[in-house]
């Protein structure tokens, strides 16, 4: 179960990431697909992939590096770095997504500039007396 997770998030983002196509990606998000992001904003299947459709026309071009896939149960983690060429910041992207009946039912992302990482670094230094 967890490796054929793992191929539905894979197969999921591939026509995305590779041709940008957004209705690629739709047939395998459930019909009450939610996602969510940090925070109380979320999004329903409709909602989101509209977002995603807005989100692709400034960032053609993007490049997608996929660093790691891990699944455990019904729930598959993907850690990316994405980059727009000459301009920009790079990303650091961490995805999750939770599968039920072999479709991706919830989703969490969070984004963080690559430049900002050491900055938010800051909480794990020792407190200063």
């Amino acid at each position: 179960m967890t490796a054929e997770n793992k191929s539905i998030v894979q197969r999921a983002l591939a026509g995305l990431i590779e041709t940008g196509d957004v209705d690629a990606l739709a047939p395998f998000l459930s019909d009450d697909f939610i996602h969510h992001r940090p925070g109380t904003t979320t999004s329903t299947k409709v909602e989101w992939l509209a977002a995603v459709r807005a989100a692709l026309v400034p960032l053609a071009g993007m490049q997608v590096e996929i660093h790691q896939v891990l699944a455990d149960g019904d729930h598959v983690v993907m850690y990316s770095r994405r980059w727009l060429p000459g301009a920009g910041p790079e990303t650091a992207v961490v995805d999750i997504w939770r599968i039920d009946d072999d479709l991706i039912a919830e989703a969490w992302e969070i984004i963080e500039p690559v430049t900002q990482v050491a900055a938010n670094l800051v909480w794990w230094e020792p407190a200063q007396h």
